[in-house]
């Protein structure tokens, strides 16, 4: 829709060529009762029509917002009587039928343009206008008496198709307006089951067809909205609210295989033969074979009967819910990845919110390997976020990834403690780090890489190493040996760690020591220097908090250095003399050649002029 412009001259014969805002609002008043009233009289609907046009060419934001409601009243009347989605009549009904639903997709349309209006309460009004008429459309279609599907709950697919594409789309501007996303977000998609599951179904459908070219922030509209969504039922109890309320009822039970209905799970698991199995409850290996049974049978229903369900079962299935959830994100995923630097930006996102947000809720995790493990070759903080979505993965989900540490152990370079993410960084490491199960070969090239890396660090980078090196040597005494080696191994050899070998396990870290650190303990900063010596101490402290280290720079560290209170004063090298480089102001230049000159040095003989 493009944007509302001054009403043309053909249009003002409407209201008059001078007419106030007073006049403007008394005609969409009139018009609405005469529309009303014709409905019940079953007359010429013919001024919807011109309370359409009025609504479309006015250029007041107040007459706009009393024609939207009013026609919005109108419709709701005429969706109620059943004269725009019943089905029966003869051919003049038909007709009338055609032209209503031809004015409603109009005043939709209208609508949705106005979801980017510059008026924030015609952006809300607009929206919860569509939504309500969904409501409407929803049940007359579902009460429908002509209709063959009149005696179940429907839910109006056309129209939330339009409300879907005004808010992906956006026309006529491209991004989603945040007023409207989070308005759309905390009242409908957050909180209605219905409503969350079409909006799922239909974005995966328009993911599928929409033109890359016309519209190439749709992707991130959809992210904006889906990102956000931090209430996706996890347990069947949870769908219990809707939109429609008629979609609210218990559904008829799917039916199995012989064409009758399924019974309750408890009931189909016992058999005639339940009273004689009771003798074998105690046997311990009846736990892992019903545990089996459970996996294979929950696998069997995702997989062989989603599919078969109605509309109506499939709202009220946590599988079918989880289904649609998968089938949307599998489809925006892709999307976001590109050389560009938005791209980029877009993926950083979906990783974010991708291993407490989404994989929970996927039907196979492992669906979004193939992507996560394509987004670690950004590196950086892209990088690193795709690391952490692998290492859940290859925890939670059994994800096989023999390089994993490998591609870790790559991002081990001589930017990584300069930057700013280099926080997160740490975090990571610690968390990957922290099984007893991983090679101490592998340990030692991490302790040996990053201890090496520290030599041309910042001091904020050194409090990060030192503090996460000692609690990985205290969880693994296999590599107290590189805090014990001596040094008069590398009078007559070098240091037997290969900084550029790329495999962790073929290093020799393990053959080396971690004098790197050893030598922090000159380091210029007092905060590097001290806490470099723990080395020397016995391993008798607990681990340190890693997050007590995370957050410092160069300010944290001055402001700490500058508010410390000084106990002792410094010695200085050698004492200054009074008056040493130049004479006071009431000595004249003879007095000061006998008395300080004598005493000072030759740089102050080099400013005495005479």
């Amino acid at each position: 829709m493009a944007p509302r412009s001054l009403p043309t001259s053909k249009k003002r014969k409407l209201t008059g060529e001078g007419s106030t805002s007073l006049d403007a609002t008394a005609t969409v008043k009139k018009l609405e009762e005469q529309l009303i009233a014709a409905v019940s009289n079953k007359s010429s609907l013919n001024p919807l029509a011109d309370l359409l046009d009025i609504a479309r060419t006015t250029a007041d934001a107040q007459i706009l917002s009393k024609a939207i409601y009013a026609l919005y009243r109108v419709f709701v009347v005429v969706i109620s009587n059943g004269l725009l989605l019943n089905v029966a009549g003869n051919d003049e009904t038909k007709a009338v039928r055609a032209w209503l639903q031809e004015k409603l997709r109009a005043y939709v349309g209208l609508l949705t343009g106005l979801l980017k209006d510059v008026e924030s309460l015609l952006k809300t009004s607009s929206l919860k206008i569509l939504l309500s008429l969904q409501k409407h459309l929803s049940t007359s279609v579902s009460k429908a008496p002509g209709s063959s599907t009149g005696t179940r709950p429907q839910f109006y697919v056309a129209h939330f198709r339009q409300i879907v594409n005004g808010l992906l789309l956006c026309p006529p501007s491209p991004r989603l307006d945040p007023e409207v996303r989070d308005a759309f977000m905390e009242t409908w998609l957050s909180e209605c089951d219905d409503i969350r599951w079409f909006f799922l179904r239909e974005s995966a459908g328009l993911l599928a067809t929409y033109s890359r070219k016309d519209h190439p922030h749709v992707p991130d509209n959809l992210l904006s909205l889906l990102e956000r969504l931090t209430t996706f039922p996890t347990d069947q109890p949870e769908l219990n609210k809707w939109w429609v309320e008629e979609l609210g009822a218990r559904p008829p039970k799917p039916k199995n295989r012989k064409g009758t209905e399924e019974e309750d799970e408890d009931e189909d698991e016992k058999g005639p033969d339940a009273e004689e199995e009771d003798d074998t409850a105690d046997d311990w290996r009846k736990f892992f074979d019903d545990q089996d049974k459970d996996k294979d049978a929950e696998a069997k229903t995702v997989s062989a009967r989603l599919h078969k369900l109605s509309v109506h079962q499939s709202l009220h299935s946590l599988a079918s819910h989880r289904a649609v959830f998968t089938r949307t994100w599998l489809a925006l995923l892709p999307l976001l990845s590109s050389d560009s630097e938005e791209s980029k930006n877009l993926v950083t996102r979906a990783l974010n919110v991708l291993h407490r947000g989404v994989i929970p809720h996927l039907t196979r995790a492992v669906l979004v390997m193939d992507w996560v493990a394509s987004c670690v070759d950004y590196g950086g903080t892209v990088g690193l976020l795709a690391l952490n979505a692998l290492f859940i993965l290859m925890k939670e989900y059994n994800l096989d990834y023999p390089s994993f540490y490998t591609r870790l152990y790559s991002f081990l370079d001589r930017d990584v403690l300069h930057l700013k993410h280099r926080a997160r960084f740490f975090r990571m490491t610690e968390l990957f780090l922290s099984s007893t199960h991983l090679p101490v070969n592998l340990l030692a090239s991490f302790v040996k890489r990053l201890a090496r890396l520290s030599l041309s660090a910042p001091p904020a980078a050194i409090v990060m190493t030192i503090p996460l090196t000692y609690n990985i040597l205290k969880k693994h005494p296999a590599l107290m040996v590189m805090i014990h080696r001596g040094g008069d191994i590398y009078e007559t050899a070098e240091d037997p760690f290969d900084f550029n070998e790329p495999n962790p396990t073929l290093s020799n870290a393990i053959d080396s020591s971690l004098w790197e650190l050893h030598t922090h303990r000159e380091h210029y900063h007092s905060a590097v220097s001290t806490l470099a010596k723990i080395f020397e101490e016995a391993f008798t402290k607990p681990n340190y908090a890693l997050e007590d280290f995370l957050d410092h720079t160069y300010t944290t560290l001055y402001e700490t250095e500058s508010k410390r209170k000084v106990k002792k004063e410094p010695a200085f090298v050698f004492e200054l003399q009074l008056n040493q480089w130049f004479p006071p102001a009431r000595l004249d230049s003879a007095e000061y050649e006998e008395s300080v000159l004598p005493q000072a040095d030759k740089l102050t003989e080099l400013w005495t002029f005479s």
